[in-house]
């Protein structure tokens, strides 16, 4: 599929779209924000570890906090990217969700079983391979949840796994002969017009991680949390941007579906969270349809379609120790929340 570099200039700020940069909404109150508690949210964040946070609503700017320009590593919300990648390739026949491994000749380093290699491209997508062979990338969440080797079949049980989504990484690479860095600068970063993703001979925001564990390698990112924001107003959109179909909309729709029961966490659909009856984080009760992308530390997008509403959240997970975990990010969100609610209920 050949990539199409999307000419910025022709979405338009009076669109309810950033152009070359964001717009900040003029009046937030007429918005339908309360500043006074919009206020307490950004003192919240001041008192955990956020170093940037950013409101976006009907595509403008409602308020950030911190420089949301700087890079910081995505984490495992590389997933949600490759899960983008991958809907335009699939609406074009070049990527088979029906493909099993055995068809795909993908193997690793203890060697999968035949059972193992019935697992399909959409059983890697949903989380379902059950194929429990070592990862690398992982933290000590994703190793602890991981069930003994062998104990599931493929397509029964969900699981939270690197190995799945690495491996779709290699299947990515095989498949569309191209890297997942570059397509996600071709297909998605430049239509957008992201202004701080890098990609090129000089500079690197993106890079693979290898481990001897496994022949699939993680393939993290660096993004500025404006040009996450971006992302999240494309998939608020329906895969749209501006007069642009980026990523088609009935992928888009069937990621966000709940394929999965992930507990507390809410459930999971193509490498995406979704809000369960309100679930998904501690302490905040999320508007039906919600769903969002999610890295270790602290990295949340969240995209809240009945607000018409994105909420990024960065930590510098470069400094050790440096994080802020759920519990803290859900009482963040639910006070930015009872900010855009407090105007209505007056």
């Amino acid at each position: 599929m050949m990539a199409i570099d999307f000419p910025v200039d022709e979405v338009r700020h009076d669109e309810g779209w950033p152009a070359s940069s964001w717009t900040m909404i003029d009046d937030i109150a007429a918005a339908g924000w309360s500043l006074e508690r919009l206020n307490d949210a950004f003192h919240y964040a001041g008192s955990i570890a956020t170093d940037a946070m950013m409101i976006v609503q009907g595509g403008r700017e409602v308020a950030s906090w911190g420089d949301i320009t700087r890079r910081y590593n995505c984490h495992s919300i590389r997933k949600s990217f490759l899960s983008a990648l991958m809907g335009p390739y699939v609406e074009d026949g070049t990527i088979d969700l029906s493909l099993t491994l055995e068809a795909l000749g993908i193997d690793d380093v203890e060697g999968l079983s035949a059972v193992e290699k019935k697992a399909t491209i959409y059983d890697l997508l949903t989380a379902r391979s059950g194929i429990y062979h070592p990862a690398g990338y992982e933290t000590p969440w994703m190793r602890a949840i991981k069930p003994p080797r062998h104990s599931q079949p493929p397509g029964t049980a969900w699981c939270y796994s690197n190995w799945d989504f690495n491996a779709l990484g290699t299947i990515f690479a095989q498949l569309t002969g191209r890297g997942v860095h570059d397509a996600l600068r071709d297909t998605i970063a430049r239509p957008l017009g992201m202004e701080d993703f890098r990609h090129d001979d000089e500079h690197r925001d993106g890079w693979m991680v290898q481990d001897a564990c496994s022949q699939h390698p993680a393939y993290p990112f660096a993004m500025s949390t404006r040009d996450l924001a971006r992302f999240g107003l494309m998939y608020l959109r329906d895969g749209r941007w501006g007069p642009r179909q980026v990523i088609p909309a009935a992928w888009v729709a069937t990621s966000v579906l709940p394929y999965s029961d992930a507990g507390a966490r809410g459930s999971y659909g193509y490498m995406w969270w979704l809000a369960r009856a309100g679930t998904g984080f501690p302490g905040v009760v999320q508007p039906e349809g919600s769903f969002s992308a999610q890295g270790s530390g602290g990295h949340f997008l969240v995209v809240i379609p009945p607000l018409d509403l994105v909420v990024v959240h960065r930590v510098d997970t470069a400094i050790p120790g440096r994080v802020v975990d759920r519990f803290q990010f859900g009482q963040l969100l639910r006070l930015i929340l009872n900010a855009r609610h407090a105007v209505n209920r007056r």
